[in-house]
């Protein structure tokens, strides 16, 4: 299923329109089309909720070599992970203690979570910071979006520039571990008064901190656009190709004291005579995604607009693996006789595959006036998807082994159609009242044999999921602005969620997963000045049924998760900031927060006899949702030169929910400082050239990993519990140089 190239076409579509008067025309009118295009999603000034923008400059700076969520991780409330420990390759976010499969993602508007495990795999799609104009962060249940439903926070990219003149760029990144990143950029300029095409090639590569973990990620982006006095319309395809060895396993305490932080288990056949260990060279992640889209917006008057996307997403790939003494009857496969002996069991490769396809349409119908802005919008997308397995080889097997022999195979389908209508009404001056209704349906069915083995039945688990789901979210609030500087808001909303594909099928056999839904209420308070702003949002999430992560993994180490009756998370993020006339900014934010269980009862079950033990905690803590989370950034900027130092604290988490010492990720405070000198030459826009030294007083820390608890029964009948954890070990001290040319 690997594909050896990234095909690409881009097609041209264009409706009758005006031509345009002049250049200065054209900027004007494209960015109130553009203005357009995102009021649907994206909040505003007046919208009463908590969100943070990024802008094209401050992502341009930051955008130096790692990943999406490493860009991000300076906003407030965030976390970001890597599991090859350089923030290159699998890498994910967190926000307000949510995993990736709770935060909306969308880029133009269109859904980018994948329909079935609602993570976004950024590994999928490199580099696409390269040709995102400018980001959104709500954080919370946030406004009606498109796609999964946002149970932490929502991210709203909005992709291409507009350049009314012809341009090209190159960015380059060489750095620690054989980090490299290069990126060409180009685009023709507005021709003959309507078109243009912008476009963009990326590579990166990285061996990665822990080792063997090394990423080969490869991506483009193209964009034809159509502007008009009232229509634009953009067909847009970007297109990614990750090949990654395996860091999934982390490593435990007792592995890092023996084989140091960088151990990698992943892969690990055998130990020679001589003490060399030997690994499984092939034991990558390998996928390729294809996303097309096709943006129209148009002005039906200065008061009324509409826009429209279409969009289709291909992905497909595969991972494959070594596993050591596996029992020969959960891949179909017949024991065989070697050396006069019985194997039932044996080493072997394996290969998990899978081809998803998903498409559908988003609208919105927006009015704006001097009170009312209002919008109706929604979309209705279709997935289906194929999963299955192979063993590729098994050793000294002498039994019938079919090339690409499949032992699991099953189908997974998706229908998700949301509609909404949401308004903005100014009753007074400077009062604003905010309401916003969203129905949401899904259906989703999965048939076929799963990869899990079922001891009651002695088979592979049979899937025959066929959930349909309907969901009504309220929201609604008030914005106050004060005076020029001062704004209060508040706002109460309803949210809910359909449970994941990995809730369906990596969960205990007897249990079947349950919808989720949030309550959630911010209220928060602004001042902006000249010199000086800062801001304080409270919020509480109360959730029913809230399904949390539980520290566990699959075998592909993805987290697991279970339905909780009653959980909160609660608490007080703070931002301030202070901009100087000689160049010095200060920007700081800290989250203060409790994120609690209520009356938690874990579940151990026995090695031996599966024996369910039932330990009641009382109120414990949601894994991986630290209680303190504190940003800070000094810069100094002046004619041309350019240096900013950033710290990050993430306070201590436990990675389970039984509040187990042994589970516990320990507080960290780790800094980065970035240098840049942009300078002018004859021919050429800017060169900017700098470094970005991370992780500067080289903390050992963990970010990420598994955790997890058993027991075993004395001959006494005593039960004797006993913890498990793993750790993901990020990098100290490494430095990125990068150097980026305008023409």
């Amino acid at each position: 299923m690997k594909k050896r190239t990234l095909p690409g076409c881009l097609l041209m579509a264009a409706l009758p329109s005006l031509l345009f008067a002049q250049e200065e025309a054209s900027d004007s009118l494209h960015r109130e089309l553009q203005e357009v295009e995102i009021m649907s999603i994206r909040a505003t000034s007046t919208t009463p909720v908590a969100y943070t923008d990024i802008s094209s400059e401050e992502l341009k700076r930051s955008n130096t070599g790692v990943d999406f969520p490493f860009l991000v991780s300076m906003t407030p409330s965030a976390v970001a992970t890597s599991d090859a420990g350089a923030g290159i390759g699998y890498t994910s976010l967190r926000i307000r203690g949510t995993d990736a499969t709770r935060i909306n993602v969308t880029a133009n508007g269109i859904p980018v979570n994948d329909a079935e495990s609602h993570s976004v795999f950024w590994v999928n799609m490199p580099d696409l910071a390269s040709s995102v104009k400018d980001i959104q962060i709500q954080r919370g249940a946030g406004t009606s979006t498109n796609g999964a439903g946002a149970f932490g926070a929502s991210i709203n990219m909005k992709t291409g520039s507009f350049n009314t003149k012809p341009y090209a760029g190159f960015s380059g990144s060489f750095g620690s571990f054989g980090t490299h990143r290069e990126t060409l950029r180009a685009g023709t300029g507005i021709i003959a008064d309507h078109w243009a095409v912008d476009m963009r090639l990326s590579g990166i590569g990285s061996d990665g901190y822990i080792e063997r973990a090394a990423s080969k990620l490869q991506s483009y982006y193209l964009q034809g656009t159509y502007y008009g006095r009232n229509t634009t319309v953009r067909l847009i395809n970007f297109a990614g190709k990750e090949e990654t060895y395996h860091a999934w396993n982390y490593a435990t305490k007792e592995e890092m004291e023996l084989y140091g932080r960088r151990y990698n288990s992943c892969g690990y056949m055998f130990t020679d005579s001589t003490g060399k260990a030997h690994y499984y060279d092939d034991q990558t992640d390998n996928y390729t995604q294809q996303n097309w889209q096709l943006l129209t917006d148009h002005h039906f008057s200065n008061a009324l607009s509409m826009n429209i996307g279409v969009h289709y997403t291909k992905g497909d790939g595969y991972y494959q693996e070594y596993k050591s003494d596996r029992k020969l009857k959960e891949y179909a496969l017949q024991p065989f006789t070697h050396d006069g002996n019985e194997v039932k069991r044996s080493d072997l490769v394996r290969k998990k595959a899978m081809d998803n396809h998903f498409g559908g349409a988003v609208f919105s119908l927006n009015y704006r006036s001097d009170r009312l802005n209002a919008s109706l919008g929604g979309g209705a997308n279709r997935y289906f998807g194929h999963h299955f397995g192979q063993v590729l080889w098994v050793k000294e097997y002498m039994g019938n082994l079919q090339p690409n022999h499949e032992y699991y195979r099953n189908n997974g389908a998706k229908n998700d159609a949301n509609i909404y209508l949401k308004a903005d009404y100014r009753i007074a001056d400077g009062l604003n009242i905010y309401a916003d209704m969203q129905y949401r349906h899904i259906g989703y069915t999965i048939k076929g044999c799963n990869d899990k083995w079922n001891d009651a039945t002695g088979a592979l688990q049979r899937l025959d999921v066929d959930e349909s789901f309907d969901f009504v979210n309220p929201k609604a609030g008030l914005s106050w602005q004060i005076d020029s500087r001062n704004r209060l808001f508040g706002s109460i909303s309803v949210a809910h969620k359909e449970p994941t594909r990995n809730n369906y099928t990596d969960g205990k056999l007897n249990e079947r997963p349950r919808a989720e839904r949030l309550l959630d209420y911010e209220l928060g308070y602004s001042f902006k000045g000249k010199l000086f702003q800062a801001g304080a949002n409270l919020y509480y999430m109360g959730y029913k049924d809230q399904l949390v992560l539980t520290g566990e993994l699959n075998e592909i180490g993805e987290p697991l998760a279970a339905n909780i009756p009653d959980s909160y998370r609660a608490g007080i993020e703070l931002t301030a900031g202070i901009t100087l006339p000689f160049g010095l900014t200060w920007n700081a934010n800290a989250t203060f927060s409790r994120n609690r269980i209520k009356d938690f009862t874990e579940v151990l079950y026995d090695d031996d006899t599966y024996a369910r033990w039932e330990i009641n905690h009382g109120d414990t803590r949601i894994a991986f949702s630290p209680d303190i989370i504190l940003n800070n950034s000094i810069a100094y900027r002046i004619k041309g030169f350019e240096a900013e130092l950033q710290s990050h604290y993430v306070g201590k988490q436990y990675m389970s929910n039984a509040g187990q010492e042994d589970h516990r990720l320990d507080a960290y405070c780790i800094s980065n400082l970035r240098l840049a000198y942009t300078f002018g030459l004859p021919g050429v826009k800017n060169i900017t050239v700098g470094a970005t030294i991370y992780n500067i007083f080289d903390k050992e820390y963990e970010s990420n990993g598994y955790a997890g608890s058993g027991y075993y029964t004395g001959s006494d009948g005593t039960r004797h519990r006993y913890n498990y954890a793993g750790y993901a070990a990020q990098a100290g001290i490494n430095i990125l140089g990068h150097i980026n040319i305008e023409l």
